[in-house]
């Protein structure tokens, strides 16, 4: 079976050539294998978010290659790496960025629409997410009327509506204090749990790093085994 997600050798260096070239990722390797949930820890400054940004497809590397479900996605033209992107990754961040205009089910039920789901399916899918994640109550707030724990749920909900094989997630809980951290965490790896996807979370949090199926660090630009 073919890995969900495989870097290999990547590198990445800003400004090439030039007198203030900055060398972030230095042949970085990583295979997450399909239902793995994997923890990157990394300090900051190490090129974490490159290296999400790379195996996401919103970043290329300067060499090296980045396969998603067997397929080699590192020469793609960007139109179809925002096809692949929009259909098999979901991203999380530290910060929601959730649409204030809009409540915590459209939030779910655009990015359906956005890839050709029909109206009455999106909506089924967006209240299905969000009631697996506890808030399905707040379905019709606003993400400004909802506390923080919920609204990293809602994104959770968010990164997940289109059904992607992997999720990538720089610090998720890393925003919220660290009950709700926790709490949030749970059901974050629930969600994970249930669908069957795989995932690359970043965090600095090294007891949920422990949670996970394997943890691995980004030092010097490269990975190795942590843990």
């Amino acid at each position: 079976m073919n890995d969900v997600l495989k870097l290999e050798k990547i590198e990445k260096v800003y400004n090439p050539g030039e007198r203030g070239e900055i060398q972030v990722l230095k042949g970085a390797d990583i295979a997450i294998r399909p239902g793995e949930v994997v923890a990157l820890v990394a300090p900051s400054g190490a090129g974490k978010s490159t290296l999400l940004h790379i195996a996401g497809l919103l970043d290329v590397p300067t060499s090296g290659r980045v396969w998603i479900g067997g397929d080699d996605m590192t020469d793609l033209p960007d139109r179809r790496r925002t096809e692949i992107r929009r259909s098999k990754v979901g991203f999380v961040y530290q910060f929601h960025h959730l649409l204030p205009e809009f409540s915590a089910l459209e939030n779910i039920v655009l990015p359906q629409l956005a890839n050709g789901v029909a109206t009455g399916a999106a909506r089924a899918r967006a209240e299905m997410l969000l009631d697996r994640v506890g808030v399905g109550h707040r379905m019709d707030h606003r993400p400004a009327a909802l506390s923080g724990g919920e609204q990293q749920r809602v994104a959770f909900c968010r990164a997940l509506a289109n059904g992607p094989a992997l999720m990538l997630a720089d610090e998720p809980t890393g925003n919220l204090d660290p009950e709700t951290s926790d709490r949030v965490f749970a059901a974050l790896m629930d969600l994970v749990s249930e669908t069957g996807l795989s995932a690359l979370i970043a965090t600095h949090n090294l007891a949920l790093a422990k949670r996970m199926d394997r943890v691995v660090r980004l030092d010097s630009g490269q990975i190795t085994t942590s843990g």
